[in-house]
């Protein structure tokens, strides 16, 4: 029972600064849809000002790839999406792989109505 305990125990503390870093994430994400004009920004800048916020919330600079970063858009809405994948080295050859997908919407014509 206690070795069952220990393994989950192992898990948790290896997966709980991996979400810390997440939420880091969406933090930022949320910190940057707030700032006037982001929605008639380039990606570029965007990625900057999201690289400085993540700094703030003490995500690594490993965490997300400027790749991961993009934009897209919907029916006239610009969409921030960050999808990244992390890998966890676990017991000797496994590994644990959490991937971590969010989006925010930063405006567009449809929608302030």
């Amino acid at each position: 029972m206690l070795a069952v305990v220990g393994f989950f125990a192992y898990a948790a503390m290896l997966l709980i600064p991996t979400y810390s870093e997440y939420f880091g994430v969406v933090k930022a994400m949320k910190g940057i849809t707030e700032e006037a004009g982001i929605e008639n920004m380039p990606i570029e800048q965007i990625r900057a000002k999201l690289d400085f916020a993540m700094h703030m919330q003490y995500v690594g600079d490993k965490t997300v790839p400027p790749n991961a970063i993009k934009l897209n858009t919907q029916g006239g809405a610009r969409i921030l999406q960050v999808v990244y994948d992390k890998q966890i080295p676990f017991l000797y050859n496994v590994s644990l792989l959490v991937h971590f997908e969010h989006s925010e919407n930063l405006g567009g014509i449809n929608t302030r109505y």
